[in-house]
């Protein structure tokens, strides 16, 4: 099999009540049950993903926080007996978000890859072929973002020659969790002359508007 070609990251934070989804919990009143979702959310992100790296023969890596080292090796060892894609783990390192992506693309570049696709855990409406498209689409585009209904963006995707035009520019003076995220990022994408293009606009899960719905449709996993 040839070397992958990229890399596709789900960055996720450990599902431990009090360590993620703290909007959900205070919408919720629940740290116990926004961590159940966010469990249930990370497992349907990162099958998902599998199955998209297994088609588009992309590296698979979980990109986590929240946890330690042994931890997280208990919880990649517990993800991978039921993948369809070999995953790999690592520990975020610090920083806000726009410095976590734009460490997490240049470390995927260092290690040889050419396109690197980074996603949330937050996306119950996530499907493989969203993935593949993203990949797909880096084929003739620097940049590939996924637009969410909240203004900002749930994937971001870029090639080498993409982050080399773009620098910091893409995830440095972002005010993140604001509805400005993905028309700033556009603008300085414009800037930049980078060849962008668009996926469908999803919704992520963090308000208790959301979770009934899909507490119903998940109820057995």
């Amino acid at each position: 099999m040839p070397i992958a070609r990229g890399q596709l990251v789900v960055l996720a934070r450990w599902p431990a009540p009090g360590r993620c989804k703290q909007r959900l919990a205070a919408s919720c009143g629940s740290s116990r049950l926004a961590a159940a979702m966010q469990r249930r959310l990370s497992w349907h992100t990162l099958h998902t993903a599998a199955a998209a790296a297994h088609r588009c023969n992309a590296e698979l890596l979980l990109s986590a926080s929240g946890l330690g080292p042994r931890a997280l090796r208990r919880w990649g060892e517990q993800l991978q007996r039921s993948m369809a894609a070999p995953l790999r783990w690592a520990l975020q390192q610090g920083g806000n978000l726009g410095c976590r992506m734009h460490r997490q693309l240049q470390q995927g570049f260092e290690q040889g890859f050419e396109q690197v696709v980074l996603i949330g855990s937050d996306l119950p409406d996530l499907q493989s072929a969203d993935l593949e498209q993203a990949f797909a689409l880096l084929e003739q585009h620097d940049l590939v973002l996924g637009p969410a209904a909240d203004g900002g963006y749930w994937l971001i995707g870029i090639t080498r020659h993409g982050l080399q035009r773009s620098g910091a520019a893409l995830f440095s003076g972002i005010p993140w969790s604001s509805d400005q995220v993905l028309s700033l990022s556009l603008e300085r994408a414009a800037q930049r002359s980078l060849r962008v293009a668009l996926l469908r606009q999803q919704s992520d899960l963090d308000g208790r508007s959301a979770l009934e719905p899909w507490l119903l449709l998940n109820r057995d996993r």
